[in-house]
């Protein structure tokens, strides 16, 4: 159970650091308005993913038997995972720019996240899969999964809009950068866990050395 929780809050913390429609509307409403703005755009993910986490895991449910289907999934969340990867090394000091023209709006916030394709890719290739696998040892590790997951998710775009709020320079600091830095090199691990599970699951493999 801890490893779930583990897993979820490493993901969380570098899904809501990650550059994004969601943190630029953030930052945006921080500044145009106040931290409570940003706060209120932050905890948006909490009304709008429930239905996209019930409908991926009940396809998956219903993948069960089709073990190859499954280990193609766990391949493309490894790839989905380099990708967040990718961006967060990628990021340099100025590039992030809020944009400056998003309304203040919590219903704003559920519209930018339920337009953004990332949430439905992570949860079908990722969030999903992971739920599926933990429910195998009990209900307490999938909550422990998402508990983590959220709680940085949501918990690290409050304290973005916070810092922020009182220090206009913070998203181009050095700080935030090697976090991100630091955050993406983790991920990587994660997903070469995930290409091996894929690995072997698809190919009916052993590869201890990507298992870990």
């Amino acid at each position: 159970m801890l490893t779930y929780g583990i897993f979820g809050s490493f993901l969380g913390l570098s899904a809501g650091l990650a550059p994004g429609p969601l943190l630029a509307l953030v930052v945006s409403e921080t500044l145009r308005h106040d931290i409570k703005a940003g706060i209120q755009v932050a905890l948006s993910p909490l009304l709008t993913d429930l239905p996209i986490i019930l409908l991926s895991v009940l396809v998956l449910s219903r993948l069960s038997g089709h073990k190859s289907l499954l280990g193609f999934l766990s391949l493309v969340g490894g790839l989905v995972l380099f990708y967040m990867a990718y961006q967060g090394f990628r990021v340099k000091t100025g590039d992030f720019e809020p944009s400056q023209e998003v309304p203040k709006s919590l219903m704003k916030g559920m519209a930018v996240n339920l337009s953004n394709p990332h949430p439905y890719l992570f949860w079908m290739s990722v969030g999903a899969p992971t739920i599926t696998k933990a429910l195998d040892q009990g209900i307490g590790a999938a909550l422990s999964f998402l508990g983590g997951f959220y709680l940085f998710l949501v918990g690290s775009k409050v304290l973005l809009a916070l810092a922020v709020g009182r220090s206009k320079t913070f998203l181009k600091g050095s700080r935030y950068l090697w976090s991100l830095r630091l955050l993406s090199f983790i991920l990587c691990l994660f997903a070469l866990k995930l290409i091996g599970e894929g690995l072997s699951s698809f190919f009916s493999l052993d590869l201890p050395f990507l298992t870990f």
